[in-house]
């Protein structure tokens, strides 16, 4: 009879021979030439995941309403942004619900880490305008509307409301109240729909948090919110360059100032 069962000898030969030419595990290219966007580089991200990045760092906040592929993109490689943060001692921070996302400096004790994001609250004024149009905020949306906007000249009259009984310089309050419409329009708290008229962007929710929103509506109540010319509460000073803290977002200086925008105050 004759035997028709393959030579195991040559079997195991032919294995050999395979696995000689091709790695038991194919290893993925480090970096794809064609992906690089410059001269010498080595980044293997994305381009709209590299912006989100640099939006992050660049910015206050990045929104999904102004950057909506920017937003996707950071959804998308959430961990590695978060990942290449928590390498500079910041903590990304994002919020599904209001669709933002912000840096945090991370702070540990034990650890002596580089402060990269200074502490830079809000100025009085400025924080009692947030005030008003974090209200309106939240008024809209119980109503059901979509948006919500407010007039420059509702802001001027709620912040002069707050001066003082014997205030006799009204137009450098005027001008303070028009320099913090200004700087809450260049971070995008407030965006300027036509001349004068502004939406209220959600990011105001994160920077007036309810805890800080009731010491402040409390102290509005108090007989000493009079006395105060731009309307910030009495432990915090009276010298007009006092600031306000604020929590989230808020926290965090610019790293970097956009392109064409000035330094805040």
């Amino acid at each position: 009879m004759t035997d028709t069962t393959a030579e195991p000898v040559e079997h195991v030969a032919e294995t050999d021979t395979v696995a000689a030419e091709t790695p038991f595990v194919e290893m993925p290219a480090l970096a794809d030439d064609d992906a690089a966007l410059f001269a010498g580089d080595t980044g293997v991200l994305p381009y709209e995941a590299r912006r989100a990045l640099a939006l992050v760092l660049q910015r206050r906040y990045l929104s999904a309403a102004a950057h909506p592929a920017e937003w996707k993109a950071l959804l998308a490689h959430q961990n590695v942004l978060a990942s290449r943060c928590h390498d500079l001692f910041v903590e990304l921070v994002v919020d599904r619900d209001y669709e933002i996302a912000y840096k945090r400096q991370v702070r540990e004790a034990g650890l002596s880490i580089p402060v990269l994001l200074k502490d830079e609250p809000y100025k009085r004024v400025e924080t009692l305008l947030m005030l008003f149009a974090r209200n309106r905020f939240r008024q809209e949306q119980g109503a059901g509307e979509r948006a919500a906007h407010v007039d420059a000249e509702e802001l001027v009259d709620y912040a002069l409301g707050f001066l003082a009984t014997d205030e006799t310089n009204l137009a450098a309050r005027r001008r303070e109240v028009d320099n913090a419409i200004a700087t809450l329009v260049r971070e995008h708290v407030l965006d300027e729909v036509a001349e004068g008229r502004y939406r209220v962007q959600p990011v105001v929710e994160i920077l007036l948090p309810v805890e800080r929103l009731r010491e402040l509506t409390a102290w509005l109540r108090s007989p000493s919110a009079g006395s105060a010319a731009s309307g910030e509460p009495a432990e915090a000073g009276d010298d007009e360059t006092d600031a306000v803290e604020t929590t989230g977002a808020a926290d965090e200086a610019d790293v970097v100032e956009e392109d064409n925008e000035e330094p805040r105050a």
